[in-house]
């Protein structure tokens, strides 16, 4: 052990410096310690967790590439089908990146009922359709069955078409969809209500429905061979834009790309704005914290005066005495750190598990505030103020270097 962090243990342990001058000092660089790595936590595990929810209930309902062939329709509803048989289905391998593709077909239609009607898309699916996403937005019943050998006339509808129109699990509802030809009555088909979901996203709760794409296929004349269109899944999300880029160069040449950064590209620019948010509050944060160390530090250095003219008479050299201090401010922000990490993970963990603090769901698109936890965030953050305000005592620490020995002996 060397003399200098033996040192600084004791100038801990003793007494006197739980009672001097400083300690009031020490006390709130501590808590600005604290305060700084909370705020920091709480930022960037609700900042990005509100990113991943979005993102995953975008994910949901359209995938993270849609493929389709090209034409001028703007909204959901597939008009020209692409053919099954491509080269890259089912290859989830023959594009890098990709790790499931899935061909749907949607169709507009009203949902009569003996009081109400509303608008909807019919979202059409098949048997290797990713439910997962869908699943945990489940509120009651169960997935429908589709692509089995009967046609099943199973659906799952949205908790907020549910009750706007008034309907439960169990009841069968008709829709009723327009001919090319205009003159002729609309097609109508009956389906069954077996599951409903909330995803919380009002945007797209409101206006799709889940049912067997062979249903789809029929209303529109298509063959089995014909679906509107494919939708991939990428393996990182951040590199979405390179691999959709990758996908559209590998892409037959009828057939357009468009990812769904693109596509909801209002939304994501929102939610880029987080990344700025996230980085100006750990800023600010480490900054304050930073400032806040300094002080208690040249508190210390002046209370300290004549055991530095001491050691320095005694023979130690500047940077000797120097890394007392600085391991007694390594001390102070461990301390800081660690009631930071304690109570910020702590109130993080009961907001994951218990969902104490909600959210309008019209304005953030979820209904209680994400919080995504990672133990490398964690530690990126942890290390990162560790270091960055040790970093910052290193230039007071030299007013040690201007302390005479002789004057600070001889006014002691």
């Amino acid at each position: 052990m060397s003399y200098e962090f033996f040192i600084a243990k004791r100038i801990i342990a003793s007494k006197e410096y739980k009672s001097s001058v400083s300690a009031p000092i020490i006390k709130i660089a501590i808590t600005a310690i604290a305060m700084g790595i909370i705020m920091m936590l709480v930022s960037v595990a609700t900042g990005v967790g509100l990113q991943k929810k979005i993102r995953e209930k975008v994910t949901a309902f359209h995938g993270d590439i849609i493929m389709s062939n090209y034409d001028t329709n703007f909204s959901y509803d597939d008009q020209v089908p692409i053919d099954l048989d491509q080269e890259f289905y089912p290859n989830n391998g023959f594009f890098p990146n990709i790790v499931h593709i899935q061909p749907t077909a949607s169709k507009g239609g009203v949902i009569r009922t003996e009081t109400d009607f509303e608008g909807v898309m019919v979202k059409g699916v098949g048997k290797d359709y990713y439910w997962d996403y869908l699943e945990d937005y489940l509120v009651e019943g169960r997935l429908p069955n589709v692509g089995g050998e009967k046609l099943e006339s199973e659906v799952i509808l949205s908790e907020y078409l549910a009750n706007r129109l008034q309907l439960e699990v169990g009841d069968r509802i008709a829709t009723y969809f327009l001919r090319e030809d205009t003159s002729k009555p609309p097609r109508s088909v009956g389906f069954t209500i077996v599951g409903l979901f909330n995803s919380g996203f009002q945007e797209f709760d409101e206006q799709f429905l889940f049912a067997d794409m062979r249903h789809i296929q029929r209303l529109n004349g298509w063959s089995q061979n014909q679906v509107g269109n494919f939708e991939l899944f990428v393996d990182d999300f951040d590199k979405i834009d390179e691999i959709g880029n990758a996908v559209y160069l590998e892409s037959p040449s009828n057939v357009d790309v468009e990812t769904i950064r693109g596509r909801f590209h209002n939304i994501f620019d929102w939610l880029d704005m987080f990344d700025f948010n996230i980085f100006l509050i750990i800023g600010i944060m480490i900054i304050v914290a930073g400032i806040n160390m300094i002080t208690a530090l040249l508190v210390l250095i002046l209370e300290r005066t004549h055991m530095i003219g001491l050691l320095k008479a005694l023979g130690s050299n500047n940077w000797s005495v120097r890394k007392i201090f600085i391991y007694n401010a390594m001390y102070l922000i461990g301390v800081g750190l660690f009631w930071g990490n304690l109570i910020g993970v702590g109130l993080l963990a009961i907001q994951k598990y218990f969902k104490v603090f909600p959210l309008d769901p019209s304005t953030y698109y979820v209904s209680e505030v994400p919080v995504y936890l990672h133990i490398n965030y964690i530690l990126a953050l942890n290390v990162g103020t560790f270091v960055l305000c040790l970093a910052m005592l290193l230039i007071p620490s030299y007013i040690i270097s201007k302390i005479s020995p002789v004057r600070a002996l001889r006014f002691e």
